[in-house]
């Protein structure tokens, strides 16, 4: 089982889109996905048509588990209306985590500890991140074999990458646990400067990281979150797909080459 985190400390950079994406196009390939919705706006959970106010069950009573084992944790799992994908689902309850719960010893490795029950399941987990430094995303970034940040191709956008690389590099120092990362550029319109002068920067800044291509601004993401699928299911042949069916090769590569 291959887990990928979705993260970066600034909002509105295509986490939520990053993650129904990649996992429509696994499905499509015969995989078994899971997603795990970490923040307590539960954009991927309302992503894929559910009411994250009243859901039966909730990342948040994963954190009330005494342990965890599979008979435990896979009955907080949630089917999709896609084929091949389930998710873990978000409720508002998770932005107390913190206040309630962060203290508490072995907080951290909550989430790493549950899918390592469920991994005969599935064969890649993504978790979509919030865009705050807290109890959901240090589970999610300790469960992980693989970060990826997307990245807007404008200049705020940097500033947020900026300060989630400080972050892994903390986490990184006080676990004895480095990351692999990869960045993706989101969101490029090659008509404008700033696009291409903020792609320009992010290969020169982060050579190793960085992906070499770009996701572009197209509308069909848009059109497919109103029908409440991946835009791989949507719209096939649009860009958007292609270049995350690009991302992926590229993944799939890292992954194989360890």
């Amino acid at each position: 089982m291959i887990v990928w985190s979705i993260a970066n400390q600034k909002g509105g950079v295509g986490k939520t889109t990053t993650t129904i994406t990649l996992a429509g196009l696994l499905s499509q390939q015969g995989k078994r996905v899971l997603l795990v919705d970490t923040d307590p706006h539960a954009s991927l959970t309302t992503y894929l048509g559910y009411d994250s106010d009243n859901v039966p069950v909730s990342l948040f009573d994963l954190f009330q588990l005494k342990e965890f084992t599979e008979q435990t944790v896979a009955p907080l799992i949630m089917q999709s209306n896609i084929e091949g994908i389930d998710i873990i689902p978000a409720h508002m309850s998770l932005a107390t985590l913190d206040r309630v719960m962060g203290n508490r010893s072995g907080m951290g490795l909550i989430l790493k500890r549950a899918l390592l029950a469920l991994r005969k399941r599935y064969d890649y987990v993504l978790i979509d991140c919030p865009p705050i430094l807290g109890v959901m995303m240090v589970n999610a970034l300790a469960a992980s074999d693989r970060i990826l940040i997307p990245v807007q191709t404008e200049f705020l956008a940097m500033k947020g990458l900026e300060r989630m690389v400080r972050t892994l590099a903390i986490m990184q120092k006080s676990r004895g646990k480095s990351f692999n990362v990869t960045i993706v550029p989101t969101m490029y319109d090659k008509r404008t400067r700033a696009s291409l002068q903020t792609l320009q920067q992010l290969k020169r800044d982060y050579p190793e990281q960085v992906w070499s291509s770009a996701v572009p601004i197209d509308t069909k993401f848009r059109d497919a979150s109103l029908k409440h699928l991946p835009v791989s299911h949507f719209a096939s042949g649009s860009r958007g797909v292609f270049a995350y069916k690009q991302l992926l090769l590229h993944l799939e590569r890292l992954s194989i080459n360890g």
